[in-house]
C-alpha cells in the first residue's frame, strides 16, 4: 500500500487469556501505509483536532503513567496504531462499556501494527475499532466526523448487547474475589466459577432462587397472608373483581385505602390514599391493565422504602421520592414538571441515571393524582400552590444506615417465609430508624429478582456494595468455585501427556472433561470426534455441571488466534517449546518469538498452583519466573543442572533414575515406577507411553494431590481399559 490511509487486515476476537493480558481482547490487525512516516507530531493541527473531538482523552495515562499521558505522548510523537487503540478505548468508555487495557505493537512487516483493546462484547469493540480508524483519518484530514452519533450508537448497542449494571456488579463482585464467570445467553444469565463448583446468576435472582417463592412474591394476597400467619405486620386487603367490589371493600377496610395490581412490579398501576368512590373506581382500572387481579387494602401512613435481602440480612434500603411541583401562576402542570422536575441533572431515560424523568403520557397514576386535585396536565396553578404529581416512583434515596434492627429483622423474616434468598422487601413506615410496630409500619410487597441500581447509584447517600454481598452470599470464604484446571502445550507429547493426566484423575474419582487433539471426552466417553481444541467446545466443558476436574491441551495456533478456553488453571504443563514454522500467517516470523506466547501457560497459573516444566528444554525452564504458583521440573536424568539446584532448593522434581521413575522434593523420594517390569517395559516399546509423557503428567498428578499408589496403577493401567485412549 502506497498511500496515507489505514486500512484493516483482519480483526480477531481472543475470547480468553492470551498473549496480551488474561481477559478477552479484539486484536485488529492493519497496515497504515506511508503514515508510518507520519508521526502524529508532524501532522499540522492533528492533535488539536483530535482533542476537540474527543476531550476525554486527558484522562489517559498512557506509559507515562499520569493522567494527561496520552497527550504527552502525541504532542511527542506516535503513530496512528496507538493512536487508535486510545480513541477505540475512549469511544467504549463513552458509550457505557468500561475498559481501560490496549495496547498497539509493530507486526513485523513495515507499517503493519496489532492494535488490541479489552472487550466486554465482541460487536461493540469491532465497531468501536471500525469507528476510531474513521475518527483518526478524519482528524488526519481536517474532516468533519459525527463523533456524539457514533456515541450514541455505541451506547445503545451496549444496552442491547452487553449484560446489565446490576448483573455486571456481581459479577465484578466475583471478578474481586478470583472467581470466574462465563455468560450463558444473549441475556443476564451468568455462570460463576467452573464445572461442578458453578453457581448461576439472573440479575438479582440465583440458582438458590426458588420456583415456588417466586410464585408466591407474586401474588401479593398470599405473600401477605403467610406473612401475617407468621406475626409480620401487613395492611389488611382483600382482592376484588370489578370497580363496585374495590369500593364495598375500600368502605369495609375503611378509608383512605390503597389499590394495587395482584402481580404487578415497579409500583406500575397502584394507587394510593383513595377517599372517594371515583378514587377507587378509577383506580381499580388502573391496576387492572397492569395485572390479572386487584386488589384493595389499608393505606399506611408513610413513606415507601425497599429493603434489599441477601442470603438472610438487609445489606441496603433505600426510601421513595414523591414528585411535586409549586405552581407559579404562569406555567401549565406539564411546563412546571419540565422546569422543576426533569431540569435536575438527576433524571433520565437510561438507566444510568438515578430518577426517571416524568412523563403524564407514561404515567397513568400522575394522571389520576393530578385529577384528585382537579388538575390536568394543562392546567395553570395558582403562585405557591404545592401540586403532588406522583406518590410512587423512583426508591432513590439511600437510608441504609438508618434502618432499625426491628426493621431490618421483619423484613429478613419476610424474605425468608417467602423463601427467597435474594428479596426486594417493600414496606411503608413514618420513620424507619423507628420499631414498626409502635408507628403502624407495614411490609407491602415481598419481590423476587429486585433490581439493584437503585443502590447502586442513588440519587442521594452513599453507593452500596451489594454485588459484593450477593457473591459473599453464593461463595463463602471456605467455599471453591473452581475446579481442578490442568493446562498443558508444547511442541509434542501434549496429546498423550493430557490423556495420561486426565486417565489420573479419572482412576481418583473425579468425573473429568478433557480437551485434546483427539476430541472432546467426558470421563471415558467422546463428545466429539477429532479435534476438541477448539475454543467454544473446550470451554464447554467448563460449563457443565458434572464436570469435576478438566484438562486442556491447547496449541500456540489456538492460543494465538482464539485464547485460552480458562481464565486461569490450577496446574501449567509445558512439555517443549513450540517452533514458529507454520505460525507465518499469525506474524509470528522466528522461534525467538515462541517464548512470549507460550509464557500464557505461566502466566495462568493461580497462585496456589503449580507449572510443570521440562528442565531439559532450556526455553521452556526459563519461563519459570513467570508463574505465580510453584515449579515442578522434570527431566530424563537426575544430572540435570536445574533439577539439581531446584531440588537443593527443597523443590519438586520428577526424573528417571536407571529406569525408576523418581518423585522428589529436597531429601525425600518416591519411586513411583519401575520401568523394568516386563508389562510396563512392554507399553514403552509399543510407544502407549513415552519418557516425557509420563514425566510430565506425573508430575501434574503429584501437584493435584493424587497419590502415587495411584500414579503407578494409573501409567500401568493406562491404554489398556475398553474404550479407553
Amino acid at each position: 500500500m502506497s498511500s496515507k490511509d489505514i486500512k484493516f487486515l483482519k480483526m480477531t476476537h481472543l475470547k480468553g487469556p492470551n498473549i496480551w493480558t488474561y481477559r478477552p481482547v479484539m486484536e485488529a490487525w492493519i497496515d497504515i501505509g506511508d503514515l508510518e512516516d507520519c508521526p502524529s507530531n508532524t501532522l499540522p493541527g492533528f492533535n488539536d483536532r483530535l482533542q476537540d473531538m474527543l476531550p476525554g482523552l486527558i484522562e489517559h495515562r498512557c506509559s507515562v503513567g499520569e493522567r494527561g499521558g496520552f497527550l504527552k505522548r502525541l504532542a511527542d510523537g506516535t503513530w496512528p496504531g496507538h493512536i487508535m487503540e486510545h480513541v477505540a478505548l475512549e469511544l467504549q468508555n463513552r458509550a457505557g462499556m468500561q475498559t481501560g487495557f490496549g495496547k498497539a505493537r509493530e507486526a513485523g512487516p513495515r507499517g503493519i501494527y496489532k492494535v488490541v483493546i479489552r472487550t466486554r462484547n465482541e460487536e461493540v469493540s469491532r465497531v468501536a475499532l471500525q469507528s476510531a480508524r474513521d475518527l483518526v483519518m478524519a482528524a488526519i484530514q481536517a474532516r468533519p466526523y459525527p463523533v456524539k452519533q457514533i456515541i450514541a450508537n455505541l451506547t445503545q448497542m451496549v444496552d442491547r448487547l452487553c449484560i446489565g449494571p446490576s448483573t455486571a456488579c456481581i459479577v465484578d463482585a466475583a471478578a474481586d474475589r478470583n472467581i470466574p464467570a462465563i455468560r450463558l445467553n444473549a441475556g443476564n444469565l451468568v455462570q460463576l466459577g467452573y464445572g461442578a463448583n458453578q453457581r448461576r446468576i439472573w440479575t438479582a435472582e440465583t440458582d438458590q432462587t426458588s420456583a415456588i417463592a417466586e410464585g408466591v412474591s407474586k401474588d401479593k394476597d398470599l405473600t401477605k397472608s403467610l406473612l401475617a400467619n407468621c406475626g409480620v405486620p401487613v395492611p389488611e386487603g382483600r382482592n376484588v373483581a370489578s370497580p363496585a367490589e374495590a369500593w364495598a371493600a375500600a368502605q369495609d377496610i375503611g378509608l383512605p385505602v390503597c389499590v394495587k395490581p395482584v402481580d404487578g412490579n415497579h409500583a406500575r398501576g397502584v394507587s394510593l390514599e383513595l377517599r372517594t368512590q371515583a378514587e377507587v373506581e378509577a383506580a381499580y382500572h388502573l391496576a387492572e391493565a397492569e395485572g390479572s387481579d386487584v386488589l384493595v387494602e389499608r393505606h399506611i401512613l408513610g413513606d415507601e422504602h425497599r429493603l434489599l435481602v441477601v442470603g438472610g440480612k438487609v445489606v441496603a434500603a433505600n426510601k421513595g421520592e414523591m414528585a411535586s411541583i409549586v405552581g407559579d401562576g404562569v406555567h401549565t402542570v406539564e411546563q412546571l414538571i419540565e422546569l422543576q422536575i426533569n431540569s435536575d441533572p438527576r433524571r433520565g431515560e437510561e438507566e444510568d441515571f438515578p430518577l426517571d424523568t416524568v412523563r403524564l403520557k407514561d404515567h397513568t397514576t400522575a394522571v389520576l393524582e393530578l385529577k384528585r386535585q382537579g388538575l390536568t396536565g394543562e392546567s395553570v396553578p395558582a403562585k405557591d400552590r404545592h401540586v403532588l404529581v406522583m406518590r410512587t416512583g423512583n426508591m432513590a434515596m439511600d437510608v441504609t444506615d438508618l434502618v432499625h434492627p426491628d426493621v431490618a429483622e421483619l423484613a429478613a423474616l419476610a424474605a425468608r417465609i417467602v423463601g427467597l434468598d435474594i428479596a426486594g422487601v417493600d414496606l411503608v413506615a413514618q420513620d424507619i430508624s423507628k420499631p414498626m410496630k409502635a408507628q403502624g409500619a407495614a411490609i407491602v410487597e415481598v419481590n423476587a429478582g429486585p433490581g439493584l441500581l437503585m443502590h447502586l447509584k442513588p440519587a442521594s447517600g452513599s453507593a452500596r456494595p451489594v454485588g459484593q454481598a450477593i457473591a459473599a452470599h453464593l461463595f463463602s470464604d471456605d467455599s471453591e468455585p473452581r475446579i481442578p484446571v490442568v493446562g498443558v502445550i508444547g511442541q509434542e507429547n501434549t496429546t498423550g501427556t493430557s490423556h495420561l493426566i486426565a486417565w489420573l484423575l479419572h482412576l481418583q474419582g473425579m468425573q473429568t472433561g478433557l480437551s485434546s487433539a483427539k476430541g472432546l471426552f467426558l470421563g471415558q466417553r467422546c463428545l466429539q470426534s477429532s479435534s476438541g481444541m477448539e475454543w467454544e467446545p473446550a470451554q464447554r466443558l467448563l460449563i457443565n455441571r458434572s464436570v469435576q476436574a478438566a484438562v486442556f491441551e491447547t496449541t500456540a495456533r489456538h492460543l494465538l488466534a482464539e485464547g485460552l478456553p480458562y481464565d486461569r488453571c490450577l496446574v501449567g504443563v509445558i512439555t517443549t517449546m513450540p517452533k514458529a514454522e507454520g505460525l507465518q500467517d499469525l506474524y509470528i516470523q522466528s522461534d525467538d518469538q515462541m517464548s512470549n506466547v507460550v509464557r500464557t501457560q505461566m502466566d495462568v497459573v493461580l497462585p496456589n498452583g503449580m507449572a510443570i516444566l521440562n528442565a531439559d528444554d532450556e526455553d521452556v525452564a526459563n519461563l519459570a519466573p513467570y508463574c505465580d504458583g510453584e515449579i515442578t521440573f522434570f527431566a530424563i536424568s537426575e544430572d540435570n543442572p536445574r533439577i539439581v539446584k531446584h531440588r537443593s532448593e527443597n523443590g519438586r522434581v520428577v526424573f528417571w533414575r536407571k529406569n525408576h521413575l523418581v518423585l522428589a522434593q529436597g531429601d525425600q523420594e518416591i519411586e513411583a515406577l519401575n520401568r523394568q517390569l516386563p508389562a510396563i517395559d512392554k507399553m514403552f516399546k509399543n510407544q502407549h507411553l513415552k519418557c516425557m509423557e509420563v514425566l510430565a503428567a506425573s508430575g501434574a498428578a503429584w501437584a493435584i494431590g493424587i497419590p502415587t499408589d495411584l500414579i503407578r496403577a494409573g501409567i500401568k493401567s493406562f491404554g489398556q481399559s475398553p474404550g479407553s485412549h
